[in-house]
């Protein structure tokens, strides 16, 4: 069974390979300037969300995990702790925060998302 719950720093460095492993450029400090969630299975950690207040900075599932839930699970229990949630992405991805209720809106090649 997956479980949500607060990352700690002895962590950072797993969470900051499933970052690095989906192409996400991580600044240097990042985890330790945010909130960090994480979905844990029997002791693995399987993905990652970073929230600085309402704004998602990343969020990442590993890859043979995505497809499962896992991101929407992180999304939502983020969303029970913040009342509004925002994130900046690619239009690759709309179809995940637009399945979750975010109001999208796209210029050029990046989008932005509200769930309020």
């Amino acid at each position: 069974m997956v479980e949500i719950r607060s990352a700690v720093p002895r962590e950072y460095v797993s969470i900051r390979s499933i970052f690095e492993a989906a192409l996400l450029e991580i600044e240097t400090g990042l985890l330790r300037r945010t909130s960090v969630l994480i979905a844990v299975e029997e002791g693995r950690i399987l993905g990652a969300i970073a929230l600085r207040g309402a704004e998602i900075e990343a969020i990442a599932i590993r890859p043979r995990r995505r497809g499962q839930g896992i991101g929407s699970m992180l999304i939502n229990e983020a969303a029970n702790r913040r009342p509004t949630l925002a994130a900046g992405f690619d239009p690759s991805v709309r179809p995940f925060y637009a399945s979750l209720g975010f109001n999208i809106v796209c210029e050029d090649d990046r989008c932005r998302g509200l769930l309020d």
